[in-house]
């Protein structure tokens, strides 16, 4: 069997790219090889399958046609108010909801009109809505004919989206008090935002030292090292084994551990993690809760929890140390939405950043109440989460911030349409989906990994070298660290086979390890892609058994 034509040291130098710089070479030399095969005269005879982005190739059709029936109904209520070619006005409140009600009976046939009926129903039923303002705030925001107000996000669809973070990310048990949420661009933009607005209100300075559970996704490994942060990266890495070559991505209590030191300021973990794919296990949720408890009472906790909604019973650590936790929560994965941006995030309203910030010396106070001086006559008293939006914009921009109206409504929908049925049943759908990808997968591989009842099974990182010792021992697994680099496999994989995956220790997971999205693919491709790697894995074999011949 053939090698990659690439060498060692070009393998060396393209491995220091980040993982998703790097899937961008790979792709490259999939398509080429595609088109370099002979006899062929297009791209096409070798499909090239992409497991390196986590972009789901599924999508929630229902809550977009609710959306799109909205749509119409605020054009019927624009052209209400004023009526000419091209030209209506803005929708009025009054009687807005009989109104709806009267169009809705009138539109039985539109798409969409049957749920948009019900997520209207059940907001004003479980939150206490006057149906006019809801009505209203939605037909109006869908229009998208006025800034955001309030700027972090409007009155109704707050109350909605706490509904719905109270239901999936605290499994409907939210903790007590009030919970305050900012709507952000995608989470890519709330990462940006926490980090920016942390360091620009003094909570975390340059050089700071910071913790993160690895393997995480990449930017959060990233952006601490931008030359803004330069922080001191402690990583709490998950690196038990449930046997001899099969990894359990579970974090010794030595590792939590290190969350003890007073001098580690924030902890920032993907939960359910990324790549691992594993929601955090009781036993290091209590660990945490006892460390913030004793030893580190002002512990910040950024937990970014996209895939929660994958896992039965999830329960963010957010609902467990509301008061250290910044949550943060995008839509993109669970709805397929990753172009709307539909992003949050989560701020409890009796939390210690607020308190770390009224306790700052008078100095500091002072630096502090001339940023923010312009936005209230008492700026001490503007929370962090306020303190968020108007960092978003520079500040001086605030009065235009917040996310755009009609993403927010779309959001909102969203939210309504889990807290239905038919949402429920989307969601179990979704999770069926990843699981038995993840079965085809490990079926074509022949590989194994450990049982764990908190799988989200979004993703899934195999280490090829622990792999390599289960399989055929130790002495293997040595000729594989001692003759290749850690990504020389991805290498083949694109090279022979038109199969792009990550390399995993861009997540800083292990350098042997390789990260597989099975969101993206169809079913039976996962089947192909493991096979591949298993036939890869044997040339490795094939290699080894030839020095010893």
């Amino acid at each position: 069997m053939p090698k990659t034509s690439f060498t060692r040291e070009e393998i060396q130098s393209f491995a220091q790219l980040s993982p998703f710089e790097l899937k961008d070479k790979f792709i490259q030399i999939a398509t080429a090889v595609q088109a370099d095969e002979p006899g062929q005269k297009d791209t096409t005879a070798r499909a090239m399958l992409n497991a390196g982005r986590g972009n789901p190739n599924w999508i929630a059709t229902g809550p977009r046609e609710a959306f799109y029936a909205l749509g119409y109904f605020a054009l019927d209520e624009s052209r209400r108010v004023w009526t000419a070619d091209n030209l209506g006005g803005m929708p009025e409140k009054k009687d807005i909801g009989a109104r709806f009600d009267s169009w809705a009976r009138r539109h039985p046939e539109l798409p969409g009109v049957e749920l948009l009926e019900k997520c209207v129903n059940y907001a004003v039923d479980r939150f206490g809505f006057d149906r006019d303002g809801f009505v209203h705030e939605m037909t109006d925001a869908i229009t998208g004919d006025n800034y955001p107000v309030p700027d972090r996000m409007l009155v109704h669809i707050e109350q909605v989206v706490r509904g719905y973070v109270a239901d999936e990310m605290f499994d409907k048990n939210p903790p007590a008090g009030g919970y305050s949420l900012f709507a952000t661009e995608g989470g890519t933009a709330a990462m940006c935002y926490i980090f920016d607005s942390l360091m620009k209100n003094g909570i975390l300075h340059k050089g700071d030292r910071i913790a993160l559970m690895t393997p995480v996704f990449t930017p959060y490994i990233e952006i601490p090292e931008l030359d803004t942060f330069e922080f001191d990266v402690v990583n709490v890495q998950a690196s038990n084994f449930a046997e001899t070559g099969v990894r359990e991505w579970r974090y010794p209590t030595e590792e939590i551990a290190k969350l003890a030191d007073p001098s580690v300021k924030m902890v920032c973990l993907v939960n359910p993690s990324n790549p691992p794919s594993l929601a955090l296990s009781d036993r290091v949720a209590n660990q945490i809760k006892d460390i913030v408890a004793t030893s580190n009472p002002n512990l910040l906790i950024v937990t970014d929890d996209v895939y929660g909604t994958f896992v039965p019973g999830f329960r963010s650590i957010a609902a467990e140390l509301p008061r250290n936790t910044l949550l943060v929560y995008s839509y993109s994965k669970h709805y397929g939405c990753t172009g709307w941006r539909l992003g949050v995030i989560g701020l409890h309203d009796d939390n210690v950043i607020d308190e770390m910030i009224a306790n700052f010396p008078a100095e500091q106070k002072d630096r502090l109440a001339k940023r923010y001086g312009t936005l209230s006559l008492h700026p001490e008293e503007i929370r962090f989460i306020d303190r968020l939006v108007a960092d978003s914009r520079s500040v001086a921009l605030n009065h235009t911030a917040g996310l755009s109206l009609p993403q927010q409504v779309m959001m909102g929908l969203f939210s309504l349409f889990d807290m239905q049925e038919e949402g429920q049943a989307y969601k179990e759908k979704i999770r069926q989906i990843v699981h038995r990808r993840l079965d085809l997968l490990l079926e074509g591989a022949q590989m194994k990994i450990s049982d764990d009842d908190k799988r989200a099974g979004y993703y899934i990182e195999l280490d090829l070298l622990a792999e390599a010792e289960r399989v055929h021992g130790k002495d293997f697994a040595d000729f594989l660290e001692k003759n290749y680099e850690p990504v020389d496999a991805l290498f083949r994989l694109a090279e022979q086979t038109s199969v792009v995956l990550l390399n995993g220790g861009g997540f800083d997971g292990p350098q042997w390890s390789v990260r597989v999205s099975l969101a993206n693919l169809d079913d039976l491709d996962y089947l192909k892609i493991g096979h591949h790697l298993r036939a890869i894995f044997e040339q490795y074999a094939e290699e080894w058994h030839q020095t010893k011949a």
